[in-house]
């Protein structure tokens, strides 16, 4: 980030947790407006972000404007103390633009060119978006700049949501360029790209093309450079809007929405948070609730642990997955307070009120098509009130874990390109498994960018860490060294940051911090599983590990017939250690084996016994002292310490969250 900068609040108000939604006015008749401001009073909502697709309302023609129904939203919202987060509107162009300029539509790699009709329907390089696109922003930050309602800035919304990858001209060229800047000359890129292979080799930077349909596997850098690409230059479309922001209106803050949730991974959150004033993020339930607190504590890494906004979530069911169940009892607020307790100092859903037309009327809101007589609309006012109660928590980092999961991006692209042992790997869901199985063993835990310092963590765990840097690879080694201890898995260390494989055996960037050598990877076909001597089972992966130092120990063997060795080792580095598990163990695996390693680094839970498993426990701190979020994982009553709780108490209802002065 730059520097933290949070919403803007009027003199004299009390700090809170900031609770609200996408509104969406334009929609609706005027009489409804007056409607959701006393609903809105009633939830006690204080924050809602506007405008985020009115593009085409605000802009009906290439020479026309109407910006007085925004006026009247925002000096109505002004006036019933709910400020606005406004959206320079540029998700998507109008249809009179696209109809003028076609060639502002993004191109798939078999050469497509998609249609307007939908949203995010344009080019992030294409230069006549950008003209348009600036002079919208620039019309919104001159009128409204100075309206004392506008608490933030919201860019665009969802970056590449849906055009993440554009294979048009203007992205050909806007590659070119990017790759003259990165390697200076095609002597560069040939070596970087590896071209020797296949008859690759380039005379000059006008010949690359994206990777756009071949005959064959594209080039692997190639591809990996295009992600690179695509991602900066969403993240320069970012700045251009930021700095004509910036410029008019010095005083608002300027946010962004990620979509730091499942596999979605086109952009690379850690390098936008640097651009923003506060990190948000976008967040829906899509393989349950640790998936949402694993995506919550990895928003907060991005946010460097200070506090962050939660754009969009539901109160309930959403409309794009193949079946859209609603939420249980206590789920709605469950997942909003997992958020809180993982750093959100704002709880906000799509959207205030369920749309009567269009793609989303089946998305779930605040206010439902049932209207306010809803089981969703009490559980909103409810969770209203929560938040209101948890004010001392306002403003506090999310407190520092001993263990964190070490999560990196580019080794997330490059390990799951084609033409890989397996096509079967998953990065993400071996960081999960991870994340779980320390859960299941009651401690907190961190996931933090690669990036992001390591001072401080007894344990870091680094699972599929394919790429590798030198820089990265010393920076690890320097935290063993200094009495850290580190874990990294199957796959690790393998290639560079060009993905060149690091030679002399695997794991290449690992193998002399390790003391082992790998030869040949053998993965397993998809129902096949090792057996292990500590009685676990192993899946998807396995590696035939040979020991090359004096000093390693060997934690489990394999023992199948055609995989015997070692598999899973541990080596004191230092006054730290580096350990290596070779095959994917599973949650249930990997719950049987982190005691030794959580033994050997000095680690322990904080809950009793009884708790571990049951409850996921996330704490805070900051001026009014440290909280403890309690969030019960399971379906039945638990009771927890005696304690000053703020919301709560020691007996936790099912799906329930209890928070407790520390």
């Amino acid at each position: 980030m730059q520097n933290h900068r949070w919403l803007r609040t009027p003199e004299g108000t009390t700090p809170r947790i900031s609770f609200g939604a996408d509104y969406n006015p334009d929609q609706w008749p005027r009489e409804v407006w007056d409607e959701d401001v006393r609903l809105m009073k009633q939830a006690g909502v204080d924050v809602v972000s506007v405008a985020i697709f009115s593009w085409a309302r605000l802009q009906p023609g290439p020479d026309t404007w109407d910006f007085e129904w925004l006026d009247d939203v925002i000096d109505l919202m002004h006036a019933n103390g709910i400020g606005v987060d406004l959206a320079t509107a540029t998700a998507s162009p109008p249809p009179w633009l696209t109809t003028a300029h076609p060639e502002v539509l993004p191109v798939t790699a078999e050469g497509n060119v998609l249609s307007q009709g939908a949203r995010q329907h344009w080019r992030p390089t294409s230069p006549i978006f950008r003209e348009h696109a600036l002079t919208l922003v620039t019309k919104l930050a001159e009128r409204y700049g100075s309206h004392p309602g506008v608490v933030a800035w919201h860019v665009n919304n969802e970056l590449g949501c849906h055009n993440a990858y554009d294979f048009s001209d203007d992205a050909a060229n806007a590659f070119r360029a990017w790759l003259i800047e990165r390697y200076e000359a095609i002597d560069g890129l040939n070596h970087a790209w590896g071209t020797a292979f296949w008859s690759q080799r380039y005379g000059s930077f006008d010949e690359v093309l994206p990777p756009r349909l071949a005959a064959s596997f594209p080039n692997p850098t190639q591809q990996i450079d295009f992600l690179r690409f695509s991602s900066d230059a969403l993240i320069a479309h970012l700045v251009a809007e930021r700095e004509v922001l910036n410029e008019l209106t010095p005083d608002i803050p300027v946010t962004t929405n990620f979509m730091v949730v499942g596999e979605t991974r086109h952009l690379d959150y850690d390098k936008m948070a640097r651009e923003i004033d506060f990190v948000s993020n976008d967040h829906y339930v899509v393989e349950g609730r640790d998936e949402l607190a694993f995506s919550a504590a990895l928003t907060s890494g991005f946010a460097r642990h200070r506090p962050w906004f939660l754009m969009e979530h539901s109160t309930s069911a959403v409309n794009w997955q193949p079946i859209n169940r609603p939420k249980r009892p206590g789920e709605l607020i469950r997942d909003s307070l997992t958020h809180v307790a993982h750093g959100a100092d704002a709880v906000c859903y799509f959207q205030w009120r369920q749309s009567a037309a269009g793609a989303e009327k089946f998305h779930s809101s605040m206010v439902p098509h049932g209207g306010e007589d809803t089981r969703v609309f009490r559980d909103v006012v409810k969770l209203g009130g929560i938040l209101q109660s948890l004010g001392d928590v306002v403003g506090s980092d999310r407190a520092k874990a001993d263990v964190a999961i070490v999560f990196d991006w580019e080794a997330w692209r490059a390990a799951e390109l084609d033409s890989h042992p397996s096509e079967k790997l998953n990065y993400r869901r071996e960081a999960l498994e991870w994340w779980k199985a320390l859960t299941e063993l009651g401690l907190r835990v961190d996931v933090v960018p690669s990036a992001m310092d390591l001072d401080g963590y007894k344990l870091a765990i680094a699972p599929v860490l394919y790429a590798v840097t030198t820089e990265l690879r010393d920076r690890l080694t320097a935290f063993v060294e200094g009495g850290g201890h580190l874990v990294t898995t199957y796959f690790s260390g393998i290639a560079d940051e060009n993905d060149h494989v690091w030679l002399g055996g695997y794991p290449g960037a690992f193998r002399e911090m390790l003391g082992i050598r790998v030869e040949e990877f053998r993965p397993l076909w998809e129902d096949e599983t090792v057996s292990l001597s500590n009685g676990t089972t192993g899946s998807l992966w396995s590696e035939p590990i040979d020991i090359v130092a004096d000093d390693v120990e060997i934690l489990a063997s394999y023992e199948d017939e055609e995989e015997l060795g070692a598999a899973v080792t541990r080596r004191p580095v230092g006054s730290g250690s580096a350990a290596y598990v070779s095959t994917r163990l599973g949650v249930a695996g990997l719950v049987h084996l982190l005691p030794t390693l959580l033994e050997g680094a000095g680690v322990a839970s904080e809950l009793p016994a009884a708790l571990r498993g049951k409850v996921e426990l996330v704490a805070r701190e900051g001026e009014n002292g440290r909280f403890e979020f309690y969030i019960n994982r399971t379906d039945s009553f638990v009771d927890l310490p005696d304690g000053d709780y703020l919301y709560g108490s020691a007996t936790l209802a099912p799906r329930g969250v209890a928070v407790r002065r520390g």
